[in-house]
């Protein structure tokens, strides 16, 4: 659908991010966007303007140590840590929620940088994207961690913000009660606007280092591994993205394809398709892979191609329709200009894929990820990794009127997780506490009306059920 723009709300909406100290490259960059939403670009990608992509699989491939090892002493590690949690209630960032052992996924993050520096002899930095909104308490929480900042780059650097725009005439939206709502995210893909900006990306590249991998700070799989750095190096590519087969459970979730009129691989988000198109994306059959967001690229390259573009990637657009306060259908709906940093392997020829473990993939995103995190199906490594005990992890949902939120959650699970290493899938509906020391065994569903406590110690079977 066509928006209706005008030179107005550009100029209203460069003047309101001057004016809070956004920086020119991300108002040059919030403008290229404007623009393409006010010509009715909706980003869509049609399934009849794309064919499914095969790739090579990480187990398959060969990786000297020595190219591992020299790769990941050029490697620069960036964790993408906006998000505050607040479908699970949280107001903080969060990335510390607490995982186990008193550990949050900063500790661990932390932990893991720390172990693979020594064991590699690497320099290894590593910088954390932050939001306005989870900067102070991420930084506060990784003071304990002397070792971390490394000579001349800092531990941290600000994603940029962009007004959020009225539907019906594109104009930025005001909201007087809470002027932070007025204000959103311009999705991952800013990374590079965001690197770009700050001087940051000159600096990586002038410091020696010649690879990035970048991933989401709720993915504890991500760790920057040798063998993954070691095969980017090798493949000699621009820029790649792991990628997962997908599960019933991603069938609602992007894909990556290869589109028809250019042979590049794209990235296709859930928000860049078509209705007519959803059986497409959700076949499995059809589209087999799924992006992890953890991804690599040469920074020379990734200079280059900003370079030669003013700075303005040119990422595809998705075109985010939600309401100014996202809690009261009242308030007037607004367009979120988003990218995503994904889309990126479209810019760049020779790109690559790779096909890797789901146990590179752990992303935490609901109470019933966290709960699985918590369990024993993953066990913590003296290098910090987590170790999947099992062939298949279990498939968890919980009843979202009681675990939903963080806070409800921990309270029904005061001694900690049940055993899911035995586990199939673990259904809970109704209102249940648990014990210490519950296991799940096989498929388990529990069902109650009202409130019930599964005593410490309790073996649950299918019988339970």
């Amino acid at each position: 659908m066509a928006s209706k723009g005008n030179a107005q709300g550009l100029a209203l909406a460069r003047e309101k991010m001057r004016g809070a100290g956004v920086d020119e490259v991300a108002i040059d960059t919030f403008a290229h966007y404007y623009r393409l939403l006010e010509h009715g670009e909706t980003g869509m990608i049609a399934e009849d303007t794309i064919e499914p992509l095969d790739m090579e699989s990480l187990a398959d491939v060969e990786v000297p140590d020595e190219v591992a090892a020299e790769a990941v002493r050029r490697t620069a590690v960036i964790k993408l840590n906006g998000g505050l949690g607040t479908s699970m209630g949280m107001d903080r960032a969060k990335s510390l929620l607490c995982v186990r052992r008193g550990l949050n996924f900063l500790d661990i993050i932390a932990r893991q940088v720390l172990h693979l520096r020594q064991e590699y002899d690497a320099t290894l930095p590593l910088l954390f994207m932050n939001s306005f909104r989870t900067s102070t308490d991420t930084m506060a929480a990784l003071e304990r961690y002397d070792a971390l900042p490394v000579d001349g780059l800092p531990l941290e650097f600000l994603q940029n913000k962009e007004p959020k725009l009225l539907e019906a005439d594109l104009m930025p939206a005001a909201h007087p009660k809470d002027p932070d709502l007025e204000w959103c995210p311009p999705g991952h893909g800013d990374l590079y606007t965001a690197l770009r900006g700050t001087g940051l990306l000159a600096r990586l590249v002038d410091a020696g280092y010649r690879y990035v991998f970048v991933s989401n700070s709720d993915n504890l799989g991500a760790v920057p591994e040798a063998r993954v750095a070691g095969w980017f190096a090798q493949s000699g590519a621009p820029f790649a993205i792991e990628a997962v087969r997908r599960t019933p459970s991603d069938r609602k979730g992007g894909h990556f394809a290869r589109r028809i009129a250019d042979g590049r691989i794209v990235l296709r988000e859930s928000a860049q398709t078509l209705d007519a198109d959803r059986e497409a994306l959700a076949d499995l059959s059809r589209h087999k892979y799924c992006s992890t967001n953890n991804l690599w690229f040469d920074l020379q390259a990734m200079s280059e191609a900003l370079d030669a573009r003013g700075g303005i990637l040119g990422l595809p657009l998705i075109r985010n329709v939600k309401h100014l306060d996202p809690s009261d259908a009242s308030t007037p709906k607004v367009v979120q200009i988003e990218t995503a940093m994904g889309a990126a392997i479209e810019v760049f020829e020779g790109a690559r894929t790779i096909e890797v473990g789901r146990d590179r993939f752990v992303p935490v995103k609901t109470t019933d990820d966290l709960l699985v995190l918590r369990s024993d199906v993953y066990d913590l490594g003296k290098d910090f990794v987590l170790d999947q005990s099992g062939d298949e992890v279990p498939y968890v949902s919980l009843d979202g009127d009681f675990y939903k939120l963080v806070g409800d959650f921990d309270k029904r699970f005061p001694d900690g997780a049940p055993s899911l290493r035995d586990a199939d899938s673990f259904t809970v509906e109704g209102d249940w506490t648990f014990g210490h020391g519950v296991k799940v065994v096989g498929e388990v569903a529990l069902s109650a009306k009202a409130a019930q406590r599964v005593e410490g110690g309790t073996i649950l079977e299918e019988q339970h059920g």
